[in-house]
């Protein structure tokens, strides 16, 4: 869309703080889809539309770009071997040439825990391989010593790929401002309608 845009300037991530009331967040979709909100860039002054006039906007040579990334069920909880409780948010699943065993079963994630454990610790998620869940290896830092990431080793029922145990025994990795708990609405309105390749969180 021709979008008329402010002279070039360098932007910063306190470029788009801004309040938002709380009474503005909507906890749940629109119960339509064409019914969400649409905000029209176009003119000098934003507009407020429904997403159903998007086609009334579009002229001829308009690119649109269409996202097809599925968003996964990347949050999960479990607990290690001196049972403190935490929490992980997969991040990436780490291709064969990327992992350092070439196995596919590594994962990047981030990690809520009041300690952190030992690299070659065993991680239960979801109740622990003995308990119908999985375990994960904790590998150590990424993507190097200093990183905020961490590498883990997934370890589920034979061939059980990350993607698997994710849908499995994960929960949709709903944002902060979101109040309840992820349910099967979630899992399916937290998706584009091309949604088709796992990898979003």
């Amino acid at each position: 869309m021709n979008v008329s845009s402010p002279a070039a300037r360098e932007f910063t991530v306190a470029d788009f703080d801004f309040a938002l009331p709380e009474a503005l967040i909507a906890q749940h979709p629109a119960s339509e889809r064409s019914a969400s909100r649409l905000l029209d860039g176009t003119r000098p002054q934003p507009v407020d539309r429904i997403f159903r006039e998007l086609p009334g906007l579009l002229k001829s040579g308009d690119l649109l770009v269409f996202n097809d990334t599925q968003v996964v069920k990347a949050r999960l909880f479990g607990e290690k071997a001196s049972g403190g409780k935490f929490e992980i948010l997969i991040e990436r699943v780490l291709l064969p040439h990327e992992a350092l065993d070439g196995s596919g079963q590594e994962v990047v994630a981030h990690i809520r825990v009041s300690k952190k454990p030992q690299p070659g610790g065993l991680l239960h998620l979801a109740g622990g391989l003995k308990g119908g869940g999985f375990d994960a290896v904790f590998i150590g830092r990424w993507p190097d010593q200093q990183g905020q990431l961490f590498r883990l080793r997934l370890q589920g029922p034979a061939g059980e790929t990350p993607y698997e145990l994710m849908a499995r025994h994960g929960h949709v990795p709903l944002p902060p401002y979101i109040t309840h708990s992820d349910d099967a609405d979630d899992e399916r309105r937290y998706q584009t309608v091309f949604a088709r390749v796992p990898g979003a969180v």
